[in-house]
């Protein structure tokens, strides 16, 4: 995995969002990190239990932290969605159904304890999984299913997670309220029409229940 950041490269952006060029993921990122191209995903399995993930001790930026399920940069030229798919297999084994972007607009900016900046504009994609966790050592070092009240609580304390992650929950759980009645409404005009809302699934708030073995 570190062979291929050395030549990935990172969709650079202007102020207002702009692509502007690309740059190598391995030099992206220090004190003066310039603003690019992310994305973040929130995973749920079929129970609505939301994937937890702690980068590993060898991640640039916020080794060993606790964040989302998985996070990463689309190459100049991808689709995000597709990306997301890409990540998720890449890091965590995870083949993801139709990962539906909640938040397009997600911005922030970062400061680590050590100096390194996060600066992106950062959709916050949701999906679903049916397959088995099978983590990279070298991505993430360990994992666990939580329910949504766990991660809220994680968000609310803000220094147990990533400062993406903190800020995203709180309106992530805004987004996929007003996406459900969204959705819902879609659904009860396309009944007779044929149209299969499955897909939209994932952007139902997760149900409590108890967290399955990890």
């Amino acid at each position: 995995m570190r062979a291929e950041a050395d030549v990935e490269l990172v969709v650079l952006l202007d102020d207002e969002g702009r692509e502007i060029g690309s740059a190598r993921k391995a030099s992206l990122h220090h004190d003066h990190t310039p603003l690019h191209l992310g994305f973040s995903c929130y995973i749920f399995d079929a129970q609505g239990h939301v994937l937890l993930t702690r980068r590993a001790l060898g991640k640039v930026t916020w080794p060993g932290v606790w964040t989302n399920s998985v996070c990463g940069h689309p190459a100049p030229g991808e689709q995000i969605a597709l990306a997301v798919q890409r990540r998720a297999n890449d890091e965590l084994g995870l083949r993801v159904e139709g990962p539906v972007c909640v938040l397009p607009g997600f911005r922030y900016r970062a400061v680590a304890a050590d100096g390194t900046v996060e600066n992106e504009i950062c959709p916050v994609y949701c999906a679903r999984t049916n397959t088995p966790v099978q983590a990279a050592s070298d991505e993430v070092m360990e994992w666990r299913w939580v329910s949504w009240n766990e991660l809220r609580r994680a968000a609310e304390l803000g220094w147990p997670i990533s400062p993406w992650a903190a800020k995203q929950i709180p309106l992530l759980e805004t987004a996929l309220k007003a996406f459900r009645q969204r959705l819902n409404g879609h659904a009860r005009r396309s009944r007779h029409d044929g149209d299969d809302s499955r897909a939209f699934a994932a952007l139902d708030l997760p149900r409590e229940g108890p967290l399955p073995r990890r």
